[in-house]
């Protein structure tokens, strides 16, 4: 791994790790400490949330001492704890702002004494109780998104130069799978059979298909062999490619049967009607020093720049750029739409093509949300998607 690549990891864990300590002595102030004086009560707070923040920071520690399935128990408690501290902050901050600026404006407006301590322990406790609870119905509702079956959303849409013999030639994206600790293979047999009744022309995979080293995660990416459609599977790297040994998944991926394209491109269709099939590796791997990165002037070197394109890139970045050299159609991911509110709000004012289809100038983008879920396997306002895309002439 590139030394650029470890100093990055490096920050990112001290910056996470330090907001999970703050967010964890947070939760525990206002559901432990300032609900009862009890010791017993606030003694368990502390060692219950010790527990979880060092679970939610070194649940991949622990695949280097435990076995499998005790890894992957340990993994879903500590993502699906992630996604609970998140959204019991924001329950906290939502109904104790509220509550504090009621106490204010009637203690202005009344000229009342300070609230009394059986009053501020009230106030407390429900408070707490309304956050749980208002948790509890969030989270259960987003989880239940996240393994649901994801949706197949269809958009169709004229191809620059596309002969008309393919006109209505379908693609199916999968997108940000992040096969992993807890996306493990009955997921994978689930999403293989529902793309295949799709009958489509072509799959796409944009990236980010793993989380884990190809002897952890081999069997449930296998799935993917199991993929039908008349002109086969194709791949481009994500991100969490690079941190899982892209190298190695290039292989075991051919081994399966699906085609990698590392900036390069093939030919799809007939020698008498067909189209260019682009791949570009990573657009963020160059950041993080590693010798393969994005280079689109290498995927279309030799092509001829009239003929009709789909380029396969994993994140939404650069798209004006390809096309104006020639593509067509951009088939990304990697934002996932945000996955759940109120990251929702922060990827769409971060990314300008957050997630969906965007098109100017008669060249066309279209941002997948993504199949699976990175992290807490939480989806609010942001469901997990099959894209199925007709191309027209």
């Amino acid at each position: 791994m590139p030394s650029a690549a470890i100093v990055r990891y490096l920050v990112i864990f001290t910056l996470m790790g330090t907001l999970s300590v703050l967010t964890h002595v947070y939760l525990y102030r206002r559901i432990f400490r300032d609900t009862s004086g009890h010791p017993g009560w606030r003694k368990a707070g502390v060692v219950t949330m010790a527990a979880l923040c060092l679970l939610m920071l070194g649940s991949r520690l622990l695949a280097l001492v435990l076995p499998e399935n005790a890894v992957l128990a340990l993994a879903t408690v500590g993502w699906g704890w992630m996604g609970v501290a998140i959204y019991l902050l924001l329950a906290l901050w939502t109904l104790g702002g509220a509550s504090a600026l009621s106490r204010l404006l009637q203690r202005r407006r009344m000229q009342k004494s300070p609230v009394s301590e059986e009053r501020r322990l009230f106030l407390a406790r429900a408070t707490a109780g309304g956050a749980l609870l208002a948790t509890t119905g969030t989270v259960g509702y987003g989880a239940w998104r996240a393994f649901h079956p994801p949706v197949v959303n269809r958009v169709a849409l004229r191809l620059p130069g596309l002969p008309k013999a393919l006109d209505g030639f379908t693609i199916v994206q999968l997108s940000d799978i992040h096969v992993g600790p807890v996306i493990k293979r009955r997921f994978m047999d689930a999403l293989v059979e529902q793309c295949n009744v799709l009958k489509p022309d072509l799959m796409c995979i944009t990236g980010d298909l793993v989380d884990g080293s190809v002897s952890e995660l081999g069997h449930a990416v296998s799935a993917l062999s199991n993929l039908r459609s008349r002109h086969g599977t194709f791949f481009v790297t994500g991100n969490h490619e690079y941190y899982s040994d892209d190298e190695a998944w290039t292989e075991a991926l051919e081994r399966m049967g699906v085609s990698v394209l590392r900036n390069r491109y093939v030919r799809i269709g007939e020698p008498s009607a067909s189209f260019d099939l682009v791949g570009v590796d990573d657009w963020g791997a160059s950041r993080s020093g590693y010798a393969k990165r994005y280079d689109l002037a290498r995927a279309v070197a030799g092509r001829d720049p009239e003929r009709p394109a789909v380029l396969l890139a994993h994140q939404p970045a650069n798209w004006r750029e390809a096309a104006s050299a020639g593509m067509g159609l951009q088939l990304s991911g990697h934002t996932h739409g945000g996955q759940f509110f109120p990251f929702t709000l922060a990827i769409s004012a971060i990314w300008e093509h957050d997630a969906g289809h965007f098109e100017e100038n008669g060249r066309h983008l279209y941002v997948s949300r993504g199949t699976g879920f990175w992290g807490p396997p939480v989806r609010v306002a942001a469901p997990p998607e099959i894209v199925h895309v007709t191309l027209l002439s």
